[in-house]
């Protein structure tokens, strides 16, 4: 089992490291948040349910109470409303493509290029966000089928400080903020 910190909240990165719905749900909130806030997010969601999260659960659950699981203060997410729709739409692609098993999605993997696939199905993970989960998965969870750091584009580069997926401490986050910050100059200056 990986020992991750993303949350930098030690509870909630346990429940990342050995629980995959919980790590794809907290990649799905890292949007518009502090990746932290995204990251505790599952945390959250667990604590105000009282167990263990559980895909059909999720997906079956009415969407006002989902909406009030997210809304609840402190919020889970900036927009509580649109995330905990995502969520549940995520939970609902989960049964019927994966029986509810978030690991079944990279389980039986022979290529980076069909996990990829498989990654950018997902409800809410677009392009990018699918590559950076590909990394993560290959740089900290061993997850690493033939050709994932092509695959995963430059997130997959070993050494790089781009993204979530190179997060394993304060110092590495420091880094990965420090090179958004200056794509995001390089991009404004273009």
């Amino acid at each position: 089992m990986p020992t991750v910190r993303l949350s930098m909240s030690e509870p909630a990165d346990d429940l990342l490291s050995r629980d995959p719905l919980a790590l794809l749900i907290g990649m799905l909130l890292d949007q518009q948040v502090p990746m932290e806030k995204a990251f505790l997010g599952p945390h959250v969601l667990r604590e105000r349910l009282g167990r263990e999260l559980d895909a059909r659960e999720l997906a079956e659950l009415p969407a006002e109470r989902v909406a009030e699981l997210f809304s609840e203060r402190p919020a889970i997410h900036r927009f509580p409303g649109s995330m905990a729709g995502r969520v549940q739409a995520l939970c609902k692609h989960l049964l019927e493509h994966y029986d509810g098993r978030a690991e079944a999605i990279w389980a039986d993997v022979a290529t980076g290029a069909e996990l990829l696939a498989r990654l950018s199905a997902l409800p809410g993970f677009g392009a990018q966000k699918a590559k950076i989960f590909l990394a993560l998965l290959g740089k900290q969870y061993d997850v690493r089928p033939e050709g994932w750091r092509a695959a995963a584009g430059t997130y997959g580069e070993a050494d790089a400080h781009r993204s979530v997926a190179d997060v394993v401490d304060a110092d590495s986050l420091a880094q990965v903020r420090e090179y958004k910050k200056q794509a995001k100059q390089a991009a404004k200056q273009a």
